[in-house]
C-alpha cells in the first residue's frame, strides 16, 4: 500500500534532517568546517626543589572546576638532565595539546622537556627558573640575596640538600599560617645538588609562547631576578605579591595565568 506524502510535510521532514546533519556532535555550524567544540588542553604542572605534587592541590582543584584535564608529576629532583627525561617520557603518553607549568626548579625541567614534545603549545613559569641555554640553576640562584639556608645530606649520587626547617617559613612560604608552613617543612622533598649544577641544554621558550608570574614577596628567587628571566624569555608577565609558595597561597592567581596560557591554544 502506498502512502501519500504532502509537498508541504516532505519539505518539513526535510528540513528537520538537514538541521539534525547541522547540529549532530562533532559537526560545525557555520564555522567555516572547524569544530567548535575544541577539547582545553591537559595541563600538566611540575613542583620545584623542597615541594611535592600535592602542592598544586589548591590550583588542581580551580582548574579541574573550570574544566580542564590536569596532571601533577612527581619530579623526581635528581638533577636537570634526568629530571628533563623523566617529564619529557611522562609528556609521551599524553595525548593532545598540553599547557606545560613549572615552579621554581621545576621552571628550569620545563623549559628543556617541552624542546622534545610538538604537543605543548605554551609554558607557564610559577615563580620559576627560567635558564638559557648553558646556564645553571645555582648560577640564576646565586643572583637571589641573602641564600637559603640549606641542610646538606651525602647520598650514594652526591648530596641531597633541604631547607633547614627552623628557616622554611621565611624562605619559602612567608605568606603561609604558621602551622601550614611547618607541615610543608616537615614534608619537604629534597633535591639532589645536580639540580643546581646540571647546565641547561634546550631554551623552549624561544618557540613555544611563554607566562610568567613572579612573586614580589619571594625570598627564594628575588623578584629582579624573576624579572629578568621572564623579559628575556619573552613571557607574558603578571606580578603578585606573594612568597615563593604561590600556589598555596595564591591560588586564584596562579589559575588565572594557567588559563590565561590556555585559552591561547584553542
Amino acid at each position: 500500500m502506498r502512502i501519500r506524502i504532502s509537498r508541504r510535510v516532505a519539505l518539513a521532514v526535510g528540513a528537520l534532517a538537514l538541521l539534525g546533519a547541522a547540529t549532530a556532535p562533532g559537526t560545525a555550524l557555520a564555522t567555516g568546517g572547524r569544530s567548535t567544540d575544541t577539547p582545553k588542553p591537559t595541563v600538566v604542572l611540575v613542583h620545584g626543589a623542597w615541594a611535592d605534587s600535592s602542592s598544586w592541590a589548591p590550583v588542581m582543584e580551580r582548574l579541574r572546576k573550570d574544566g580542564y584535564p590536569v596532571r601533577a608529576i612527581a619530579n623526581p629532583l635528581q638533577g636537570l638532565t634526568g629530571d628533563t627525561a623523566y617529564v619529557s617520557s611522562y609528556l609521551a603518553r599524553i595525548s593532545g595539546p598540553v599547557v606545560l607549568v613549572g615552579h621554581s626548579y621545576g621552571g628550569a625541567v620545563i623549559t628543556n622537556a617541552a624542546a622534545s614534545d610538538p604537543d605543548v603549545k605554551a609554558l607557564v613559569y610559577i615563580a620559576g627558573f627560567i635558564p638559557a641555554k648553558g646556564e645553571t640553576v645555582g648560577e640564576l640562584a646565586a643572583k637571589s640575596s641573602p641564600p637559603i639556608p640549606l641542610i646538606s645530606t651525602p647520598v650514594p649520587d652526591g648530596t641531597d640538600v633541604s631547607i633547614d626547617p627552623d628557616h622554611f617559613r621565611e624562605a619559602f612560604a612567608a605568606d603561609v599560617d604558621r602551622t601550614t608552613a611547618a607541615d610543608l617543612a616537615a614534608a619537604q622533598r629534597p633535591a639532589n645538588t645536580k639540580a643546581v649544577t646540571d647546565a641547561s641544554a634546550e631554551e623552549a621558550f624561544r618557540t613555544v609562547p611563554s607566562w610568567s608570574l613572579i612573586t614580589r614577596q619571594d625570598h627564594a628567587i628575588a623578584p629582579d631576578v624573576q624579572r629578568f628571566m621572564s623579559e628575556r624569555a619573552g613571557s607574558h608577565t603578571e606580578e603578585v605579591n606573594a612568597s615563593h609558595a604561590v600556589m598555596i597561597s595564591r591560588p586564584g592567581a596562579v589559575t588565572h595565568v594557567i588559563e590565561d596560557a590556555a585559552r591561547s591554544t584553542r
